[in-house]
């Protein structure tokens, strides 16, 4: 991982940290985990580190959408540089 990456992925997990208080930071690893079996097929151990910050991103997104009242399914994804097992920069596929 390049410093920028690192820097980029702890920024995120931080925002994302933030605005669930209730979590604990267990819980968001396990989550990010979860989320990248679900959406990439291969455990956090497994996934790249620009994967790895294309799921923070798309955690992120939801989590405002959440707090903004919007469905999760019209979400766009908010990362333009990361592109996940040859998606669109950005997308991740379910």
């Amino acid at each position: 991982m390049t410093s920028e990456l690192q820097r980029e992925a702890l920024a995120v997990l931080a925002e994302v940290w933030a605005m669930s208080p209730d979590v604990r930071f267990g819980q968001l690893v396990a989550h990010l985990g979860f989320l990248g079996e679900a959406h990439l097929g291969r455990g956090l151990g497994y996934l790249d580190d620009d994967e790895i910050v294309a799921i923070l991103y798309r955690h992120k997104a939801e989590l405002l959408a959440r707090l903004e009242g919007a469905p999760t399914a019209a979400l766009g994804q908010t990362r333009e540089a990361a592109s996940l097992s040859g998606s669109p920069a950005g997308q991740i596929n379910n």
